[in-house]
């Protein structure tokens, strides 16, 4: 009979998200905390999640899950807003307890909510984010939660991901829909302070999005108030980052072709890496 005692295997943090974007989280992590070994999955074949249904986001999302604890992975980061909108909970309430009762899987949604109510005075934040995370009201619900006082204007921004992922965010073509998303959202309340970005792809618009935003409004990126959110969870959780392998090496997975992630990847991290390509469906 194995004893009760018996060590568990250490693994990576798996990071996931439907496409390139969870490389912006993955990269402000890894600024935070450099010691730990990572697996970044992207399911770029499947990818946008944005636009499915929530039944299949959380499908997929599972799938997702289930293959990187397979991979040893004890703690798994959902670097993706539509998978932490549409999937997170239901993994976290009703497929953890089953499958692995002792890892863990995080969403970036929670960690920059918890942010905004120290950052604005006027209590009118905005949102910017795709369709999918607007519709889902993911970011009202729990801003709504933690902070009852403030009021939420979300604004869906459709073209600001095709920009990005065909590297059109420095164009003069990205200029028009930036400017003009932010001045729908600011026309709907004029009283925003703080503005969420909320989608990983959207740090690589940052420069148009400053050029564009009124002075004193707050721009929210989401890698930093992430990472030091993990940062923090770990430090809280010793039992969790003692099951972490503390090598300082990144993995990159792809659902994809590993040449056309590589290529596109390289963009997102700002540096060039490797990748293999795998199957999780």
């Amino acid at each position: 009979m194995p004893s009760a005692h018996c060590s568990i295997t250490k693994g990576p943090i798996g990071v996931f998200d439907s496409g390139y974007g969870g490389l912006t989280i993955l990269r402000e992590i890894l600024k935070a905390m450099p010691q730990y070994d990572y697996l970044y999955l992207g399911d770029n074949a499947r990818t946008p999640y944005g636009t499915r249904s929530f039944e299949v986001v959380y499908e997929f999302t599972l799938q997702a899950v289930r293959f990187l604890f397979e991979q040893g992975c004890h703690l798994v980061i959902l670097a993706c807003n539509t998978a932490s909108a549409k999937a997170l909970r239901s993994i976290q309430q009703n497929d953890l307890p089953k499958l692995a009762p002792q890892r863990r899987v995080l969403g970036v949604i929670r960690p920059t909510v918890e942010a905004v109510g120290e950052i604005s005075k006027s209590r009118h934040v905005g949102i910017m984010a795709t369709p999918g995370t607007i519709r889902s009201h993911t970011y009202e619900l729990e801003l709504a939660k933690l902070w009852p006082d403030i009021k939420v204007t979300g604004e869906a921004c459709p073209m600001w991901v095709p920009l990005v992922e065909n590297e059109e965010y420095d164009s003069p073509g990205a200029d028009y829909f930036v400017r003009q998303r932010i001045e729908s959202l600011l026309r709907r309340d004029p009283l925003i302070d703080s503005v969420i970005l909320g989608c990983t792809h959207y740090p690589l618009l940052l420069g148009k999005i400053r050029q564009y935003m009124p002075e004193g409004v707050h721009i929210i990126e989401q890698g930093h108030y992430v990472a030091q959110s993990l940062k923090d969870y770990l430090m809280r959780h010793p039992e969790m980052a003692n099951r972490l392998i503390e090598g300082g090496t990144v993995r990159f997975l792809t659902t994809e072709q590993a040449e056309a992630f590589q290529s596109k990847a390289a963009v997102f991290m700002g540096e060039q890496l490797e990748a293999e390509r795998v199957h999780i469906g």
